[in-house]
């Protein structure tokens, strides 16, 4: 897995009509279950009379095979959304959600004409989607005397760490968010304008 991944900066709605059915197709960021079904409940709320609601989301690292999800809603198996899913694993983007909303038109289409179908809405929208880059960060911590803050502050921003929180007690400590890849070089950095006395605490895996 890389240091980083592209996950969407905004949504996408993209439409079609394929033999008298409607296909739309809503692409969306997608960090979480929560999000997703938050997501798919607004939808629902918003074309509240289509046929199938098609589903397949990535909700991490796109290269993390435990984080998927996919519906065919009714569809014939496999015809929507292990092949929407397909798509987006194929785009390499992270936290990123689809919703096909169809409206039936009268004419079957097939189990084929429905893959070609679920597959092209999500294609056409990935062509129209910005993204922005997720850095993987691990939650950590550090303790620091006073007149040591400044420095410490100093060398965290120049390692890209984000300051979540600061608690300030007979000593200062920091909750971080730290970049993966930045993890070593920081925690020997600080060690060594310390004299040994700063270490990190790290609390979790990278998220």
């Amino acid at each position: 897995m890389s240091d980083s991944y592209p996950i969407p900066s905004g949504e996408v709605v993209f439409e079609e009509e394929i033999k008298h059915s409607r296909f739309v197709t809503v692409l969306f960021h997608c960090p979480s279950v929560a999000a997703f079904k938050d997501k798919l409940a607004s939808i629902r709320e918003a074309y509240p009379a289509a046929t199938h609601y098609c589903q397949a989301a990535i909700m991490s690292d796109p290269s993390d095979d435990t984080a998927l999800t996919c519906s065919d809603d009714g569809e014939p198996s496999g015809s929507a959304g292990r092949p929407m899913l397909n798509v987006l694993k194929g785009s390499g983007i992270g936290e990123v959600g689809s919703i096909v909303i169809r409206y039936f038109g009268g004419v079957e289409l097939g189990v084929g004409g429905l893959v070609r179908a679920y597959s092209s809405g999500v294609k056409h929208a990935l062509k129209q989607l910005t993204l922005s880059t997720k850095v993987k960060t691990l939650a950590a911590s550090i303790c620091c005397e006073y007149a040591q803050l400044p420095d410490v502050e100093h060398y965290l921003g120049q390692f890209n760490v984000t300051i979540v929180e600061r608690q300030f007690s007979e000593q200062v400590l920091l909750h971080l968010a730290i970049p993966v890849s930045a993890r070593i070089a920081l925690a020997e950095t600080l060690q060594r304008i310390s004299q040994g006395q700063l270490r990190l605490s790290f609390s979790s895996e990278a998220a």
